[in-house]
């Protein structure tokens, strides 16, 4: 399986920006499907963004369309998520993770989430 570290996150104002990176490991990262998802502090973990495996076709849940913008580079094994706009409620750990297939909101069965990265938006 391959593994995912998340980096990039911190704290900002609302109306900022921020980009968060997921470093691949392992397995050959262009193999797979990719999502970011996000849980927020006593909630559960949501999906937010997913990318098909050249990076050409992405999707998003509704509410950061038009403000995140999800990416990935092949040659450098690594997924990134531009948020822009940010919001309080944007206010979460981030995580990547692989998922079942393209479209889907699900993550790959067993996937072992990682530490994730916070992100944090005062208001």
């Amino acid at each position: 399986q391959v593994q995912l570290v998340e980096s990039g996150g911190g704290s900002v104002q609302a109306g900022g920006s921020l980009r968060v990176s997921c470093a691949a490991s392992g397995r050959t990262f262009a193999n797979y499907v990719m999502g970011w998802f996000r849980q927020a502090p006593e909630k559960e973990r949501e999906f937010v963004a997913g990318i098909n495996y050249s990076g050409y076709y992405a999707y998003y849940v509704d509410s950061v369309k038009g403000r995140f913008t999800i990416s990935r580079d092949n040659a450098k094994n690594t997924l990134y998520l531009q948020m822009n706009v940010l919001k309080p409620e944007d206010t979460a750990a981030y995580y990547c993770a692989p998922l079942v297939t393209y479209g889907v909101r699900d993550a790959i069965p067993g996937y072992s989430w990682g530490q994730g990265t916070q992100v944090t938006v005062s208001s």
